[in-house]
């Protein structure tokens, strides 16, 4: 195993064990699945109902993903990318998110026009640029937050 996964393993663990002591003093129910997509770690929460852990349009999520980053940041002392996901929630996201870039890219290519989507998430948005990219066009993120969005470009652009 190269020192890169296991860094990655590592901030799991960290993660897993600070979002299992979290469970028990809400006392609520859920188990962590951990794994290794790409170039960071992925904590999964599952089972039970944890609709609250994931608030309105993922919010409550954002902020408990940022607070389980601080905690890996505190034990190891380096920045941690790790991707959190409660319930399913950004795994249904992403498969609308690339829905979403899947229109604007054929809208792209059949008038030749940029697309201004919707505001998102840094989250959302990286899904988007990804599904953009792997078309063969190009995008950019415009506006400030919480107001950013992405725009698709014609791949001459």
């Amino acid at each position: 195993m190269s020192d890169s996964a296991k860094k990655l393993e590592r901030e799991g663990d960290i993660a897993a064990d600070f979002l299992e002591g979290l469970l028990d003093i809400a006392d609520l129910d859920g188990d962590i699945d951990m794994d290794v997509d790409g170039d960071r770690a992925a904590v999964d929460i599952v089972g039970g109902n944890l609709d609250h852990l994931v608030g309105r349009e993922g919010e409550v999520l954002d902020a408990l993903q940022e607070l389980t980053r601080l905690a890996v940041y505190r034990e190891t002392g380096e920045r941690s990318r790790l991707m959190l996901d409660v319930a399913g929630f950004r795994a249904a996201r992403r498969v609308e998110l690339v829905a979403i870039a899947g229109v604007a890219i054929e809208k792209v290519k059949s008038n030749g026009d940029s697309v201004s989507l919707d505001a998102m998430t840094p989250f959302e948005r990286k899904v988007v640029h990804d599904a953009v990219a792997d078309a063969g066009l190009s995008s950019s993120s415009d506006g400030v937050e919480p107001s950013r969005y992405v725009v698709v470009h014609p791949a001459s652009e």
